[in-house]
């Protein structure tokens, strides 16, 4: 995350890997994984720890690309840049029923927006096709998908052909880029002395007032956070400041019936030129309903929407808008 010269190209567009676990002992726990352990997976996925912070509920870190969570029984994965992530699942399910007993895969969920430069990346991630055909060596009931225009920006998605969580699950995601260039300033060493003083003058802490943040912010550019608050939610956000490149990403399992207001707040704190917008929810959640609020929603104020698609597998709803500001 740390950022690149302007000469330099970095992909913001990040890979979101989260995998529930079962078949472990009434005292399984993915937390009682000792740290050195998940340094060593990280060195597989090519990047570090920062820093870490936890409540009852969640452990989350602050990595050199983005963000992992760890709750007693699910684990979440976002890396950025030119990370290796699909290569550490198979080492993160041995790892797991090694120190934790946990022995089988309850769900698995894979996905990313479609990279900007895909030939930089390893070659397991330089296509949507070479991702499924690793999973699908790991998952024998894999379920592969894609939202949006393939031949511009669109969205994948890989999960499993089975119903597996059970309890309320949501996730809404708005990834951002040509953003605005005054705002994006706030996330560099030149205006800004390090994460809290970011936090504070771009606006991030009023999102979702009460969370508990962690955050950093590079040399000489680039932000990572991570929010918690209780219950197992968390919101982490991710900027990519540098003008030929720049891209942001807002994450959040908050559990809302409708998040056009949350949306709107984000917009309004980084103020993308373009954006997409998914919500994931399964039918136990509150936000199940959250694809009838949007599917009118043709206007947010000051864009356009242009795509929008409604999906519903095993026992979830998913929902993708694609939005642009109009060219005056």
């Amino acid at each position: 995350m740390a950022g690149a010269s302007s000469q330099n190209f970095f992909e913001g567009t990040e890979k979101l890997l989260e995998v529930w676990f079962t078949g472990g002992s009434e005292g399984s726990d993915l937390r009682d994984v000792k740290q050195e352990s998940w340094e060593k997976l990280l060195r597989v996925v090519r990047c570090e720890i920062i820093s870490k912070t936890s409540n009852a509920d969640m452990d989350a870190y602050v990595l050199s690309e983005s963000s992992m969570f760890v709750t007693q029984s699910r684990f979440i994965l976002k890396t950025c840049g030119r990370t290796t992530l699909l290569l550490a699942v198979e080492p993160l399910m041995e790892l797991v029923q090694e120190q934790c007993g946990f022995k089988k895969v309850l769900d698995v969920f894979y996905s990313r927006k479609k990279f900007s430069k895909p030939e930089q990346q390893h070659t397991i991630h330089q296509s949507f096709d070479e991702e499924i055909a690793h999973l699908d060596k790991m998952f024998k009931n894999g379920a592969a998908y894609t939202l949006g225009r393939i031949n511009k920006d669109c969205w994948h998605l890989y999960t499993m052909d089975a119903v597996g969580v059970m309890e309320p699950d949501q996730t809404v995601e708005l990834l951002m880029w040509e953003m605005c260039p005054d705002t994006m300033q706030i996330f560099t060493k030149k205006l800004c002395q390090d994460g809290p003083e970011a936090t504070k003058k771009s606006g991030i802490c009023d999102i979702i007032p009460g969370v508990q943040i962690d955050d950093f912010l590079f040399d000489p550019c680039g932000y990572s956070m991570n929010g918690l608050l209780p219950g197992g939610y968390y919101i982490t956000i991710h900027v990519t400041p540098e003008p030929h490149c720049s891209y942001v990403s807002f994450e959040s399992n908050v559990p809302q019936e409708n998040y056009m207001e949350l949306m709107e707040k984000v917009l309004n704190t980084f103020k993308p030129g373009k954006f997409l917008m998914t919500v994931f929810a399964n039918k136990e959640s509150i936000a199940k309903d959250n694809h009838k609020r949007l599917e009118d929603k043709d206007y947010v104020p000051g864009y356009t929407r242009t795509d929008h698609q409604f999906c519903t597998f095993k026992n979830y709803n998913l929902t993708y808008s694609h939005f642009t500001r109009p060219i005056i």
